[in-house]
């Protein structure tokens, strides 16, 4: 149901994963993740090295930050982050590459581990491991079903259906071991004995290559999936794999899924095999315009100029630099912005791609209704959020809504209904909390 046909524009597909060199400087965000921030535990003028906590999870949705490089804590203070808004973080000088002791950091292949569930969650918890498909869940929350419900399936996600980003295609091509004992440790956690590697009929060379790797792996499938935008959001996948639908409000799990994508499976990999926290990911650089189209290793805390200099610099006719991809992506305001746990991409966008068409009225054609994958009404959602109508945007299931851009982008009098329709979930998100707490 619903959906959307956006153009590909995978220019970095064929880009190998590349290192990033170290920045002169990181500033780290303690908040990078759904939950509460972490809490930071340096000072300024503490010595610090890869993997050394400088943020413990302050709760049971919240987890672990660390530092991405060796060096000096110059100073704790507010940096603005992708969001626009400025976020308490830990900036650090960077001096040489020193790693804390027990991170293992070769390429060798470690399959087995004698680690049971707890122990396994434990470690995921440790290394700061979020969900890098873009939400940035705490993975071991996700792996801590509540009481009453039990995973049947584990999806490991593996769609990347947003245009221009690839960093989820070159994990696969080139880190497809390490995701399949990745995909065995969070299966083992969960206590499933099925797991279904999803992925879009576009990427074949990466289905072949996964399916190579589970051809001894009975309990473990590769499943190609149409190609249709947002084929790759949590809901829409596990219908498309199982065939049942996550009821409105609810979790996964209440459907008995479990839902990752390739990216943990990866950060899994590392952190239970090499002790190694989450401190660097595949970010991809791309736009039409863009020189050196790129999938590059990053660590956490780099400024996104350092990744757009290393793809060929600022092309002269950007006209926007969206963190994330351009479906679902927001506008930076400065090329400082931190990269975080997480950042997929980094897209720039041209001027004349960049500039939106004027709003008209809307005409009741029902494009936007047709295309929501959530079944909702976005037109009727826009409206309320201008009118502030907050009870009856929520009777409406706003909070259903995964904020995919399908509704706007299809919208021919250029409606801005996924921005006002982001408020309202923000408005009536805050009012049910109110309400939580009073009880």
């Amino acid at each position: 149901m619903g959906g959307v046909h956006p153009a590909e524009n995978k220019l970095s597909a064929g880009k190998a994963i590349e290192k990033l060199p170290l920045p002169k400087t990181v500033s780290i965000p303690v908040a990078q993740h759904i939950g509460a921030p972490a809490t930071v535990v340096v000072k300024r003028g503490d010595e610090v090295k890869v993997g050394t906590v400088i943020a413990q999870s302050s709760g049971f949705v919240s987890t672990n930050i660390h530092s991405s490089v060796s060096g000096k804590v110059k100073k704790i203070d507010d940096v603005m982050d992708s969001s626009g808004y400025k976020k308490k973080a830990v900036i650090i000088e960077v001096e040489g590459d020193e790693w804390e002791q027990g991170i293992d950091t070769s390429d060798n292949l470690i399959k087995e581990t004698h680690l049971d569930a707890k122990e396994i969650n434990a470690k995921v918890l440790a290394a700061g491991i979020v969900g890098l498909g873009g939400a940035t869940f705490p993975t071991h929350v996700k792996l801590s079903p509540p009481p009453g419900m039990t995973a049947e399936v584990l999806l490991i996600n593996g769609v990347e259906c947003e245009p221009y980003l690839t960093s989820d295609h070159r994990l696969m091509l080139e880190k497809g071991a390490e995701i399949i004992v990745g995909t065995k440790l969070l299966m083992k956690t969960l206590g499933v004995n099925k797991a279904v590697i999803g992925i879009e009929n576009n990427k074949p060379d990466a289905i072949t290559r996964m399916q190579e790797f589970t051809a001894n792996e009975p309990e473990i499938s590769v499943q190609p999936l149409k190609v249709k935008y947002p084929q790759g959001g949590e809901k829409q996948l596990i219908k498309a794999v199982t065939g049942k639908e996550v009821p409105s409000g609810a979790l996964p799990i209440a459907v008995g899924a479990v839902v990752n994508n390739v990216g943990t499976a990866f950060a899994v990999y590392e952190a239970v095999m090499k002790n190694k926290p989450l401190v660097e990911r595949v970010v991809t650089v791309t736009g039409k315009s863009v020189k050196e189209p790129s999938n590059l290793m990053v660590r956490i805390g780099t400024p996104v100029t350092d990744l757009v200099e290393a793809a060929g610099g600022m092309p002269e006719d950007t006209g926007k630099v969206i963190s994330g991809g351009p479906m679902m992506g927001r506008a930076v305001t400065t090329l400082e912005v931190p990269v975080t746990k997480g950042t997929s991409g980094i897209l720039l966008i041209r001027d004349d791609e960049a500039k939106r068409n004027e709003v008209e009225p809307c005409i009741r054609c029902g494009k936007c209704v047709n295309v929501c994958p959530m079944g909702l009404e976005p037109y009727l959602l826009m409206t309320m959020s201008e009118k502030k109508l907050w009870e009856r945007s929520e009777d409406r299931h706003v909070m259903d809504c995964i904020e995919c851009g399908s509704c706007s982008f299809t919208c021919p009098s250029n409606r801005p209904l996924l921005d006002y329709i982001r408020l309202g979930k923000g408005t009536v998100g805050k009012l049910i909390r109110a309400r939580k707490s009073q009880n």
